[in-house]
């Protein structure tokens, strides 16, 4: 719900059309062991945003070599859809650790990046940067991590995710 939550403010309280949820095979900054199948992320992203006119869920990454680097994905996208404009969306934490990416300074000067808040992660590195737009998303200490843990104590995390994709973890034993 976090990630939905602010998926739905970016597409409708800033300039932005339509947000894509890329879901990423392998992300070279965390531990491939940590994730669940690709296959399986893509059905549940599928299933949150089944209601959502403007939010969708994109496989590209699946096209390209692992890990998933953001600069290769980006080109890919403008490449696939060029008369589409593209932005990033990431935390504030993610912000923190940008200078970590690959060729992190093309994104800065190829595309504009929308950062939500993350509590504790202030980055006032990039605070005026011109390819920089801190957003007002309204702060949240929800994390994937949070919702992982909770499945695996076996805790309830109904309002955390979508009943749809509770039945869907839940059909396939999934972070338990």
């Amino acid at each position: 719900m976090g990630h939905l939550i602010i998926a739905n403010y970016m597409a409708n309280h800033t300039a932005l059309d339509k947000v894509w949820l890329v879901v990423s095979p392998h992300n070279p900054l965390k531990e491939k062991k940590d994730l669940i199948e690709i296959y399986d992320r893509l059905e549940m992203a599928k299933l949150a945003i089944e209601d959502s006119e403007n939010i969708m869920v994109s496989d590209v990454e699946l096209k390209l070599p692992q890990p998933s680097y953001t600069i290769d994905t980006l080109t890919l996208l403008r490449e696939l859809y060029p008369h589409h404009e593209f932005v990033l969306i990431m935390g504030s934490d993610n912000l923190k650790s940008l200078k970590k990416w690959k060729n992190y300074e093309l994104i800065l000067r190829d595309y504009h990046i929308y950062v939500y808040p993350r509590p504790g992660f202030i980055v006032e590195e990039f605070q005026n940067h011109p390819s920089i737009t801190i957003t007002k998303t309204p702060l949240m200490e929800l994390s994937s991590s949070f919702i992982r843990k909770a499945i695996s104590e076996k805790k309830d995390v109904k309002f955390f995710l979508s009943d749809k994709v509770i039945e869907f973890l839940e059909s396939k034993s999934l972070y338990k």
